[in-house]
């Protein structure tokens, strides 16, 4: 499997003069922990995660007054970018510019070792120096539940014909999925995503099992999660 195999496509962006209440609203409100940072011309210029976003003195998370030995030891290059990451309200100020990126063609193998390497959740997936996908932890966890037991690790052609027809059948529904939420391994289709009825996880399964080439149907569709009231 690659990259292009396993990659979330419907990626959001954040740029370098987004706000960070913009930022964190985008985040939150789409249940994501990072996105990528493009620049005006859609070229890839930084990541910008919930980890950026923890120290702000806007909700009182900020390092605040250190020990006297603290700041004694702090250089003032130290002191002036803490300053910045708790008080900018631009994400180019914030984001991470070191991006760990990976191209369409790079095998999953090498993913999972870079994520590991590099502690990191997600690498943005390049073509032609734009931002085309992400590959993050949870896809490639979805790849290894999809899986069949010692097969070839590899997506067959006809299995990504698969893949497109049931896309492609779903795409004009209310209810359609995404590309990454369908993934096919010898004509055995698995379903990922959210629902918000029974019925329309009963129509997500029978436009899949009415594709050509269909061997079977298995759903992981889940209703969307909700907190209890306070």
């Amino acid at each position: 499997m690659r990259a292009t195999d396993v990659m979330t496509t419907s990626v959001l962006f954040a740029h370098p003069d987004t706000t960070v209440q913009e930022a964190a609203k985008t985040l939150a409100e789409n249940h994501i922990s990072g996105m990528p940072v493009i620049d005006d011309k859609g070229a890839l210029v930084g990541m910008i995660t919930e980890g950026d976003l923890l120290h702000r003195a806007e909700i009182g998370t900020g390092v605040g007054k250190r020990a006297w030995w603290l700041e004694f030891l702090a250089s003032t290059r130290e002191l002036a970018h803490g300053y910045v990451r708790e008080h900018s309200h631009k994400v180019g100020d914030l984001m991470t510019t070191d991006v760990v990126s990976v191209t369409e063609d790079t095998p999953v193998a090498q993913i999972a070792e870079m994520l590991e390497r590099h502690r990191i959740k997600r690498v943005p997936v390049l073509k032609g120096g734009k931002v085309t996908g992400l590959v993050s932890r949870a896809n490639l966890i979805r790849a290894l539940a999809s899986a069949v037991p010692d097969a070839v690790p590899s997506v067959a052609p006809e299995d990504e014909s698969i893949r497109d027809a049931i896309v492609t059948a779903l795409k004009d529904a209310r209810w359609s999925l995404s590309r990454e939420d369908v993934l096919v391994t010898h004509g055995v289709v698995h379903l990922w995503g959210i629902v918000t009825s029974e019925e329309e996880r009963k129509a997500i399964r029978v436009a899949a099992e009415n594709v050509p080439g269909v061997k079977e149907v298995s759903s992981h569709l889940e209703y969307p999660v909700t907190l209890p009231a306070m």
